[in-house]
């Protein structure tokens, strides 16, 4: 392991790529202490502790947008614009023909669907910078506005509804740039990356926390040692699912060509348990704040009713939220992973399934095949992100959510992915890997498909 990171540094292009995304990963974090003009976010810190302890929904838009709320940055709607959009996009490239036929085009057309999600993205950031702008002017926290008075006089309050507006919008316009150049120019998928450095930056002050609490009587300490043993089997059970794999095996006949022979050899095709990654928790999560942002702007009585049941820990919520993981699973994994083209390019080249005839009978295989494997992943996906909320139940409800759920999944799945990265450039240039010669190989979440290049591989 030692030797795998000093080799890191010894290839000049990977070395530049990493210290390329440390730099703007570095330049995402002082952007979260940038406030927006004309709030006090002090009031905004402590209003948020008062909010059930910083849980809740606020707790957890706070948790996606790694504690820009709290700070009223200038990023504090996030990356969730941009992961909104290109759920939009990706639905839409289902129903809509025209979409569909540019996604097939190739490079230019995922570049045309890639702009198309852009402008979604500004489209939603301004509708959320409308939502928060208002509801920043609503909060009173012990006689104190978290909007300036002088902001708050001119022009009636709307002075700082379009100066929010358009800081936040541009907030997440840049915080989509810096995605784009570290898929390109840097390691890892750069969306992923963004949601993994705001989970990470808020790990040592949540262990603070909870130590303080153990400190101050807060927590037992056999519930932390409780909660210590399940973090460590929940890491544990997240590698082990996304390493996993069901290996159809799979027979390339005999060809002669001229005086040489090829095929013949007897191989197999990996289908990954969690296909999706974590990109259902993420996609259901973003699903799920909208109603209650919207819910916290209406007035009328049905709408905090459902403000209330939406709230994150209730059944409403968790049944929804299980039910569109699961949706989300199924359906990133059909856009990922075409059984018909596989089944055809095995044809093509002379593979089959052993005792499956080849082409509508193998993809009705392969498809029966990884049905069943992705309502396992779903599952899994499922249990994992409901932890917190049990943990919370049961021990106690001032856990925060980075011990346990999408905090973990994200922050392990990015890890594993850009660990596999990166060693793919080792072993590429002769070097071993993090594991030595004779280790095995570290596979991430890497799909047996080609992912669109508008949503995030790993977040």
């Amino acid at each position: 392991m030692a030797a795998g990171l000093v080799n890191m540094f010894r290839i000049p292009e990977l070395r530049k790529r990493i210290i390329y995304t440390l730099a703007l990963l570095a330049v995402y974090r002082i952007g979260i202490f940038v406030s927006t003009p004309g709030v006090d976010r002090g009031i905004m810190s402590d209003y948020l502790k008062s909010q059930s302890g910083g849980g809740g929904f606020l707790g957890l838009f706070n948790f996606f947008s790694g504690g820009a709320l709290e700070q009223l940055s200038v990023f504090a709607l996030g990356i969730m614009p941009y992961v909104t959009s290109s759920i939009i996009m990706q639905l839409m490239t289902v129903v809509v023909p025209s979409l569909e036929r540019l996604q097939k085009e190739g490079e230019q057309g995922r570049r045309k669907i890639n702009q198309y999600t852009r402008y979604g993205t500004m489209l939603v950031a301004v509708v959320q910078g409308v939502m928060l702008a208002n509801w920043l002017k609503g909060i009173n926290q012990n006689g104190q506005s978290v909007v300036s008075a002088d902001w708050g006089a001119a022009w009636n309050g709307y002075a700082f509804v379009a100066m929010t507006i358009v800081t936040l919008t541009t907030g997440t316009a840049f915080i989509m740039w810096l995605g784009e150049r570290i898929q390109e120019k840097g390691i890892g998928n750069g969306t992923s990356m963004i949601i993994f450095a705001g989970i990470v930056a808020g790990l040592p002050s949540a262990i603070y926390q909870t130590v303080l609490g153990v400190r101050e009587g807060t927590f037992q300490p056999m519930e932390m040692v409780v909660l210590l043993g399940v973090v460590v089997a929940v890491i544990g059970a997240i590698v082990f699912m996304e390493r996993g794999q069901r290996r159809i095996p799979v027979q390339y006949a005999k060809r002669i060509v001229g005086n040489k022979q090829y095929g013949g050899q007897a191989t197999h095709l990996p289908l990954k348990v969690n296909t999706s990654g974590v990109i259902p928790p993420i996609f259901a999560s973003s699903l799920l704040m909208f109603p209650v942002t919207l819910a916290s702007f209406v007035e009328a009585e049905w709408m905090q009713s459902v403000q209330t049941a939406m709230q994150p820990g209730t059944w409403q919520y968790m049944t929804l939220y299980v039910l569109l993981m699961i949706f989300f699973a199924f359906f990133y994994t059909s856009m990922v992973f075409n059984p018909v083209d596989v089944a055809d390019n095995l044809k093509k080249f002379g593979g089959f399934v052993p005792g499956v005839r080849p082409g509508r009978e193998t993809a009705e295989y392969i498809d029966a095949v990884l049905t069943r494997i992705t309502f396992a992943g779903a599952l899994y996906l499922s249990a994992v992100c409901v932890l917190p909320t049990i943990i919370q139940m049961t021990v106690s409800n001032q856990v925060p959510f980075y011990f346990g759920g999408t905090g973990l999944l994200i922050v392990v799945g990015v890890a594993l992915d850009t660990a596999q990265q990166i060693e793919g450039h080792l072993i590429t240039r002769h070097y071993d890997g993090f594991a030595g010669p004779s280790g095995p190989r570290i596979r991430g979440r890497a799909r047996t498909g080609s992912a669109p290049e508008s949503a995030p591989s790993a977040a």
